[in-house]
């Protein structure tokens, strides 16, 4: 069977723009719902009354969401073609819920924002284009929606198109589409419209097809954070001692030097197995077992690299952070810091400025973080991480702040 490859993607945008039904559409034009699925959003249909299928009701999974008629938490979905899987992540709008786009953008390869054709670009707008940028996501699609409300013109198409790129040039985007659609009736979103022939681009779902995505991760820098070390201790693998991990970047083969870190011993790679079989290679999003020709003292947080290829060691880490709980920082407050594998003791020692998500200038003078603010911070960790920028990888770029009382996530970072 022909291995076919995984999108993953993240949407975003505004309350009541139609986030829901256009995944809702996805699913149900591409034949992805079971019937069982089906026949109940059928009946949720016609208890509200409506003569048509209600499509948001296959995301909005919570009672709270349906009662409401708004996505709370991040919902994901799986459907595929004959040409890709696909993983999506239906976000809220609300902002009190920008910490949810953060984690469903956080491993997205594309990021969906929709626009209410009536009211075209709006602060969340802005928001998700500023994170989707922040987070580095390759691939942007608009998605102009509800163009059934304003008669399909191509004029209210053009003046989003025209205002969306008169903002995005600040950003750090290379990669941004537009496709005018009806995620109600449908069109543009796997079928063509017949409504809007003066567009004459993809339909979103062959977009979603056919976008490349090969160059996403980072396959120069080899980086192999060690999530656990394998002894089976018995007699057939006496003397086993395999590292097994996430490559995070780069391929390893072996035969290879490697570097150890923090300890800076080197060896070289002796065999890479996945569960059923020995590898001549392993790249980076690969789960794998590695073994090395020597006896080096290796535990989880430790990070495999190659010897003239190494990532930054630092304690000193300057990045954009995501400010995610309702509690704001509190002054040189101690947190963990989680990086890759690695959990380390940190400090926030100062807030150099905070983002206006809709100016994008720099706030230099208000340095009281709140939820959902995004500023550039610097910190200081207890002992040393091994790491890269986020621009570079987003894997080993990337990092979350756990609070020490209460386990609660409180921030996500790119590694500046």
């Amino acid at each position: 069977m022909k291995n076919i490859d995984l999108l993953r993607f993240t949407t975003a945008g505004s309350v009541d723009d139609g986030k829901s039904t256009l995944i809702g559409r996805l699913l149900y034009d591409t034949k992805s719902i079971y019937q069982d699925q089906l026949d109940a959003i059928e009946f949720s249909s016609k208890q509200r009354g409506l003569d048509r299928v209600e499509l948001a009701l296959l995301t909005d999974g919570l009672k709270s969401e349906r009662e409401q008629g708004i996505t709370i938490d991040v919902a994901y979905r799986y459907f595929k073609t004959k040409k890709r899987k696909f993983i999506i992540a239906d976000t809220p709008g609300h902002i009190e819920y920008t910490r949810n786009m953060v984690t469903g953008a956080s491993t997205a390869n594309l990021a969906l924002i929709l626009v209410d054709a009536r009211h075209g670009i709006v602060e969340q707008t802005k928001r998700h284009a500023f994170i989707a940028s922040l987070l580095q996501i390759p691939h942007i699609i608009i998605c102009v929606n509800k163009m059934d409300l304003v008669d399909y013109s191509e004029s209210v198409f053009q003046n989003i198109v025209d205002e969306f790129k008169a903002f995005s040039h600040k950003l750090e985007v290379t990669d941004v589409q537009f496709i005018p659609v009806s995620a109600l009736h449908g069109d543009n979103v796997v079928d063509r419209s017949s409504a809007m022939p003066w567009y004459e681009g993809s339909t979103l779902l062959y977009l979603l097809e056919t976008i490349h995505i090969g160059s996403d991760l980072n396959k120069i820098d080899a980086r192999f954070p060690v999530q656990s070390v394998i002894r089976p201790h018995t007699d057939e693998f006496h003397d086993y001692r395999g590292y097994t991990g996430k490559v995070a970047g780069g391929i390893l083969k072996p035969g290879e030097e490697i570097i150890v870190l923090p300890s800076g011993l080197s060896t070289t790679i002796e065999t890479i197995e996945s569960y059923t079989e020995k590898l001549e290679s392993a790249e980076a999003g690969d789960s794998v077992t590695i073994t090395l020709a020597d006896d080096v003292d290796i535990s989880r947080g430790n990070m495999l690299a190659r010897v003239n290829n190494q990532p930054t060691v630092t304690q000193d880490v300057d990045l954009m952070l995501c400010w995610l709980s309702g509690t704001p920082p509190k002054d040189r407050a101690k947190y963990y810091l989680r990086h890759t594998t690695n959990e380390v003791k940190a400090i926030i020692k100062e807030v150099i400025y905070k983002v206006d998500v809709n100016t994008l200038s720099r706030k230099k003078l208000d340095k009281n973080i709140q939820m959902n603010d995004i500023a550039r911070v610097k910190l200081r960790t207890a002992q040393p991480i091994f790491c890269d920028s986020y621009r570079r990888n987003r894997q080993t770029g990337s990092i979350i702040l756990i609070d020490e009382a209460t386990n609660e996530t409180v921030a996500s970072g790119m590694i500046i």
